[in-house]
Formats: C-alpha cells, structure tokens, sequence
C-alpha cells in the first residue's frame, strides 16, 4: 500500500470526519431524489391508469346526463381505480352524427420523502385523457322482401340490455312469421292431365314488433302463384321457380310458377318495424323452423350462423341498381359469431337472408335462401362501451 494513503487512513486527525460528512451529502441527495421521481414516475403511472378507465365509464352513461353527473362519476371511478388527488372532466361533446369526445385530466401534489432538503415538500403530478366513443347502431327498420319455402317459420330479433348477466333472459324486440299455403297447378295435354306443386311455396308472412308479451303487426306480404308451361321472364317483385309435373306413370313435363308478393304496411306504419335498439348490448337474431331438420337457427351460434347470409350496405336503389352483384348476400363463413350490431351498417340498407335449413352450407349463392328481408340502421350515441377508445 502506497504510505500516502497509509496515513491517510491511520490519521486521528479531527478534520476528516467533516470532510467525509461534505462529501456524503450530494451524494445522499441524489439518492434520495432519485428516490422521490421514482416514486412520483410511479405515481404518474397509477394515475394515468386511473383517469383513463374513469374516462372510458362516463360514456356509459346516457346522452341527457348532466355534466355534474358525469363529474361525481368520473371522480367516484378515478379513485375506485386507486387514482390519488383529484379527477376533473374538461369536456363532453356530441357531434352530429352521434360521435363523443371526452376530455379529463387529475393533479396531486405527492408529498417528497427526500426533496425537503433542498425544501421540496412535493411535486406537482398530472395526467390528462381524452376518449372517442364512435356511433353505434340505435335503430334498425326491419322490411320483408320475399319469404319461401314448405315449411312454417319465425324470425325473432332479441336483445339483451346494458349490464345482462349469464341469467337474463333476452328480450324479444321484433319478429317474422311466415305461414306457408301450398299451391298446385294443372294442365290436359291429350287425354293426359299433368299436376305439379310450387317447389319452393310462398304464402302470408306478416313482421310485427314486439313489446314483452304484446305483439304490434306493422307489415303484411301475400304471396301468390301461377302456372304454365310457358318460360316466364322475372322481374322485379316475382320470383318463379320449375317443377315437373307427373299423372300416373307419364315421365311428365315441366312447369314454370311465376309468384307475385305484395306487401302492405298497417295504418300509421310508412315503412317495415322500426326497433328501438339504443339500450341493449347485445343483438341476435333467430329463426325457429319447427319441421326443419336445423332448429332453432341463431346468428349468435357458430354452428348455425352460416346459414345467414349478409349483404353490403347501400343507400339508395339506384345505386344497388347500378351493380347489384355487388349487394348480393354472402353467406356467412362457418364458425362464427354475428354481431348484429356490426351486420347493420349506419344510415344504409343491407339485404340479408336466412337458408332455413332444407340444404346444408356451403351453397353457391343466395338464390338457395328462403327467407330474404332488409334492415336499415340508423346510428347515433350508444352507451354500449365496445365503441369506445383511447385518444391520448
């Protein structure tokens, strides 16, 4: 050992002590500062989670909520999600078409352990958040286009509200009966006459609202058939179909139906069942075939979901009209689940369909459904939370 430090470390000498003292205290002081940004990194940190799921709860709340309202909850949630100091909402805005934008921020003075010192009893914390909560689906016009086939069916669209738990028991908002007629159609040819039934059926489906155990009938659609052997050209509005007609043991011929389906609003109703849908969360929809080898069939059941068929959204029929393959239903791919809520588009019209169940999917198009209808939606502010996001 070199003797300099030797008798640097042997010395008795007063003035060392002092010294060491000097030179403890920067040191103790960075460590000890270091110490408080940690803490208040930390702080900042638990704030910020706290604000953002404070400001994420108030767009659950109703659009006519006050903004005191929605102040003493955002308060209640930043402090239910450890949030220290004080949460304050600095704007809740509306758009026109339905859109929110929130904007909060929280403050806390965090008390110092090691600042004072330097006379740092605390240092100013904040944090700030804003949320963007989209349009979602507040209204959905149901209309029947054409309903088909041998057996009798309803479609029902449910709902369950805000806050359902695995016990609720969904609500029915709106259904579809169809009541199928059977008709027949007969020809002489020679000393032969030949019969043949509709092969695909059409007859009287009427779509009513629904309010708990009362039923509003608001749309009703007859359908009617003819035959011939004559090749009919469609248009819009028939739907035809070909079956062989058979008397005895002739190998029969074919006969062309040609259906005409007219639909008729009740008094007071200008257009299909209009269904408030602004309170619930979740959507599906549901068909019941009871002499059909699938039943029920839900949108919400992967196993049977497929069987529905959705089509792009349009405005107007002019512009379906320019490209209607465009439109056309597609059938939904297997194993999934159909949110209704995202199958209505927003101030559109979507054609969709239903295959009851006579044919299994896939299938080549929509032309193998038996249940078509439209449904138009209409968007605005929903307190459905799945629409909203972070912003900052």
């Amino acid at each position: 050992m070199p003797p300099s430090i030797y008798h640097f470390l042997k010395s008795e000498n007063g003035n060392f002590a002092p010294l060491l003292i000097f030179a403890l205290i920067p040191i103790i002081a960075t460590i000890g500062f270091s110490v408080d940004y940690t803490s208040a990194v930390s702080t900042r940190s638990s704030m910020q989670n706290a604000l953002d799921a404070a400001a994420l709860s108030i767009t659950t709340l109703s659009k006519d909520t006050s903004l005191a309202d929605r102040q003493t909850k955002l308060q209640e949630s930043y402090i239910a999600n450890s949030g220290q100091g004080t949460a304050k909402l600095d704007s809740f805005a509306v758009d026109t078409d339905g859109t929110a934008n929130i904007r909060a921020s929280a403050g806390f003075a965090m008390p110092t352990t090691f600042m004072p010192i330097a006379r740092i009893n605390s240092v100013q914390v904040g944090v700030a958040s804003a949320v963007q909560k989209k349009p979602a689906l507040v209204e959905a016009t149901f209309n029947v286009d054409h309903v088909s086939g041998y057996w009798n069916k309803t479609m029902t669209l449910y709902g369950l509200p805000f806050g359902w738990t695995s016990t609720t028991i969904a609500t029915a908002m709106m259904k579809v009966d169809y009541i199928y007629k059977p008709y027949s159609y007969s020809y002489t040819s020679g000393n032969k006459t030949y019969t043949a039934a509709d092969p695909k059926g059409y007859g009287t489906t009427t779509i009513s609202t629904v309010s708990g155990t009362t039923a509003q009938l608001v749309q009703t659609q007859v359908c009617t058939a003819v035959g011939s052997k004559t090749d009919f050209t469609p248009t819009a509005g028939v739907y035809r179909s070909t079956a062989v007609a058979k008397s005895g043991n002739t190998n029969g011929s074919t006969i062309y139906f040609k259906t005409t389906c007219a639909t008729t609003n009740t008094a007071g109703n200008s257009n299909g069942a209009k269904i408030d849908v602004s309170m619930m969360d979740k959507l599906y929809l549901q068909m019941n075939v009871p002499s059909g080898p699938v039943n029920p069939l839900k949108s919400n059941d992967a196993n049977t979901s497929n069987r529905l068929y959705l089509g792009a959204g349009y405005t107007t029929a002019a512009q379906k009209a320019l490209d209607p393959s465009k439109y056309l239903p597609v059938e939904v791919k297997s194993n999934t689940i159909v949110d209704i809520f995202s199958a209505v588009p927003c101030g559109e019209t979507s054609d969709q369909a239903w295959e009851d169940g006579g044919n299994n999917p896939p299938l080549p198009d929509v032309t193998n459904a038996d249940f078509y209808y439209s449904v138009m939606g209409k968007c605005g502010f929903n307190k459905r939370p799945s629409e909203t996001v972070l912003t900052q």
